[in-house]
């Protein structure tokens, strides 16, 4: 039996059912698959999922002239400490550079360490934080500035 290797792509029509399933499972206040529908549609927004034997997770961004805002990153518990994540970021990070952002943004949940060391290692600092606003965690406020330096994307070689 092979091996399933898992690819970034694009996120497509198709995959929002399997993608609103994934959200639905592992996170408190999920989107609807009309919320997906809505965003993948929507003007300045790129989504990918990790899609190997079945969708593994997915991500995606919100670009506003030069700042790219993260508006989710999931990805499968049983697939996770994988690379996924960070595989998943990089192309976040390219989408928005080929969108022309120069700058990206996130909030994380103040207690989710590992999301938040992914978050640092690719460059990303916190700058703030906003009390209470995932109900029951306050979430970080990240940045990374000057995205298109070449010293930032040697950092994520």
């Amino acid at each position: 039996m092979g091996v399933s290797v898992t690819t970034i792509r694009a996120m497509r029509a198709s995959d929002i059912e399997e993608v609103a399933e994934l959200e639905a499972a592992w996170q408190p206040r999920p989107w609807s698959e009309a919320v997906f529908r809505d965003e993948l549609q929507a003007e300045g927004r790129r989504y990918l999922v990790a899609s190997g034997a079945r969708l593994e997770g997915f991500g995606g961004v919100m670009v506003v002239d030069d700042e790219s805002h993260v508006t989710n990153l999931l990805v499968a518990p049983e697939r996770r400490r994988h690379g996924l994540g960070r595989r998943l970021m990089v192309g976040l990070i390219a989408a928005s550079l080929d969108a022309g952002a120069r700058h990206v943004t996130l909030e994380v949940r103040s207690g989710n360490h590992p999301a938040r060391a992914l978050y640092t290692g690719l460059g990303l600092r916190p700058v703030g934080v906003r009390p209470g606003y995932y109900g029951d965690d306050d979430a970080l406020i990240m940045w990374a500035h000057d995205i298109d330096d070449p010293a930032f994307l040697e950092g994520l070689a």
